[in-house]
């Protein structure tokens, strides 16, 4: 009987499900490894965090996207060490052998090695962070409602640090809710005092983006209200107050931190292939002085004539990484293995109803036109039928309402708690 190779991705984000997809039911046997059980839909994120729609829609347990699969099983476990001369990793719960290894660890929030506001700010890598914010919000005005009067202006204002894509976005959703749907839920309350703060280290929001899109996209940003602070950069947290570089301070108890995001090594291999807390990669995506090891997506560091400082840290290079990798893996001999190299189709953000920004290659438009486009593409990509007519039905409903009723707070039940 013919041994198949076994192929262990650790992550089941854009890179490491595509490349498992791209296997699907080949002669091959594969280990997805994660640490949660779901593979999630990052870019709609910001929504989870506004009530715009319920986490389910972006979520996609591993088991049921597996579920047909002939050769591909999924284990939930963190990865907690590498031993490439052994060709195994070491988890919490049991250790894995491979033939190959393929590294798809994406990235978490870089807090520049501040502690505090690590444990302080909330980030929003994953469901669970998404949710906090949901939480951490709603209760604030619920505690505000009780209390009836302004003892703390932290409460009043919510900080966004960071004025990427998530920064923006978030901003604009905050700032709609702000003026759409909390003076429904809170009618004795006056939201005049609550103010959406987004504070930029750059002149203007979305800095890779065209001219065009970051002067629209601040255009956009004031008429919602948010105030834009630009040239700030943040340097402490204490929980109460924002500290800035220039010495300025934000009174809040709601700071979200959009700014910027590192890697995740895994323990155990060379630290001279670490460079910024990726992987170095050849053009096939292997790391750099290993055989049988490979990185793809936000992990990798790729350094290619069109891209000599690597490929950005976007979903569109993950996918086509895993799928290029996926195809490499499945040819006869390596002789054949082709290359990766990214093709920039473009970027974009939304900042609100009818308002967003597309970058496309060679064409460039803003509006309600962009706000459209930006809709139909993300519905798109989300994977299953079912998810895309949930979030199409709750969009529409926001849309002809200027409402949502996904505003629910849930908070952990602490079981040994049994006072009352």
């Amino acid at each position: 009987m013919e041994t198949r190779e076994k192929i262990v991705i650790i992550g089941g984000g854009f890179a490491g499900l595509q490349l498992a997809k791209s296997l699907n039911n080949k002669r091959k046997k594969v280990i997805v490894i994660d640490k949660v059980n779901h593979h999630m839909f990052q870019p709609l994120f910001y929504q989870v965090a506004c009530g715009r729609i319920e986490p389910s829609n972006i979520s996609f347990p591993f088991r049921k996207i597996f579920q047909r699969s002939r050769n591909i099983q999924y284990r939930m476990t963190e990865v907690q060490k590498i031993l490439p001369e052994q060709n195994k990793i070491i988890t919490e719960d049991a250790e894995f052998t491979y033939d190959k290894l393929v590294i798809a660890t994406g990235c978490k929030t870089n807090f520049f090695g501040n502690g505090k506001m690590e444990h302080l700010t909330f980030g929003m890598k994953n469901t669970q962070e998404a949710i906090a914010i949901r939480n951490h919000v709603l209760l604030t005005f619920e505690k505000l409602i009780i209390e009836r009067k302004r003892s703390d202006d932290g409460n009043w204002n919510i900080v966004i640090v960071g004025s990427g894509p998530t920064g923006v976005e978030l901003a604009g959703a905050f700032a709609e809710m702000k003026k759409d749907i909390l003076p429904r839920d809170y009618p004795h309350m006056n939201f005049d005092n609550l103010n959406i703060i987004l504070v930029s280290s750059t002149t203007t929001p979305l800095s890779v983006m065209s001219e065009e899109s970051q002067q629209m996209s601040e255009k956009y940003l004031k008429e919602l209200g948010v105030q834009f602070m630009s040239d700030e950069f943040v340097t402490d947290y204490d929980g109460d107050k924002v500290y800035m570089k220039s010495g300025k301070t934000i009174s809040s108890n709601n700071v979200i931190w959009a700014a910027g995001v590192i890697g995740n090594i895994i323990e155990g291999l060379n630290p001279d292939v670490m460079i910024r807390n990726r992987y170095k990669t050849d053009r096939f995506n292997r790391v750099l002085g290993y055989q049988n090891i490979y990185a793809i997506g936000d992990i990798a560091y790729m350094e290619t004539p069109k891209y000599p400082q690597a490929h950005p840290q976007v979903a569109n290079v993950a996918i086509n990484q895993g799928k290029n990798l996926g195809r490499n893996f499945l040819r006869k001999s390596e002789n054949d293995w082709k290359e990766y190299e990214y093709t920039d189709r473009g970027s974009m953000a939304t900042i609100g109803k009818h308002r967003a920004v597309v970058d496309l290659p060679g064409f460039k438009f803003q509006g309600f036109l962009a706000w459209y486009f930006w809709m139909f593409l993300h519905l798109m990509l989300i994977l299953s039928v079912r998810n895309k007519i949930a979030i199409f039905f709750n969009w529409m409903w926001s849309y002809l309402n200027k409402d949502s009723s996904l505003r629910l707070i849930i908070i952990p039940n602490k079981k040994n708690n049994t006072e009352q």
